[in-house]
């Protein structure tokens, strides 16, 4: 008998397929597991006044060198340093208008204060079929640490 899934990961993963016209994760096997493991990072948070995160994958978890019960604690905005959080609100006000961006490019900082920089990032609106909002999310492939 096969698991249900997830729905916020189904979510993650139809709102991607829904809006950029390409499948997030390979079909075949169990979404979970898939986008744990993905060679990419995948990230989502929520519609909070002020969002924070409720997923992140293997790789996220990696990177902002925390574990998933601390990562979903934590605000979005802390994922990018002080001063790069003014041009992370206009990403997501882009992405609030447009649907999805797959030109991001930026700063990010760690817990333990490592930064690293992303490109080519794509982050789209997590749409239900109804065309109700639950948040954004964002994923890529390359990142350079730059301490």
């Amino acid at each position: 008998m096969e698991t249900p899934q997830d729905p916020r990961l189904v979510l993650i993963a139809e709102s991607y397929r829904r809006l950029t016209g390409r499948p997030l994760v390979a079909a075949a096997g169990n979404l979970g597991e898939s986008l744990w493991t993905a060679p990419r990072v995948v990230v989502a948070h929520g519609t909070e006044a002020d969002p924070v995160f409720f997923y992140g994958n293997r790789l996220a978890l990696e990177l902002f060198e925390l574990d998933f019960a601390a990562f979903t604690r934590l605000p979005s905005r802390f994922s990018a340093e002080p001063l790069a959080r003014e041009e992370r609100a206009r990403l997501l006000a882009r992405v609030a208008r447009d649907g999805y961006i797959d030109d991001y490019a930026g700063v990010r900082v760690s817990s333990r204060g490592r930064r690293f920089r992303i490109t080519q990032a794509t982050v789209w609106n997590l749409v239900d079929a109804a065309g109700v909002l639950h948040g954004q999310a964002a994923t890529f492939d390359r990142w350079l640490r730059l301490d």
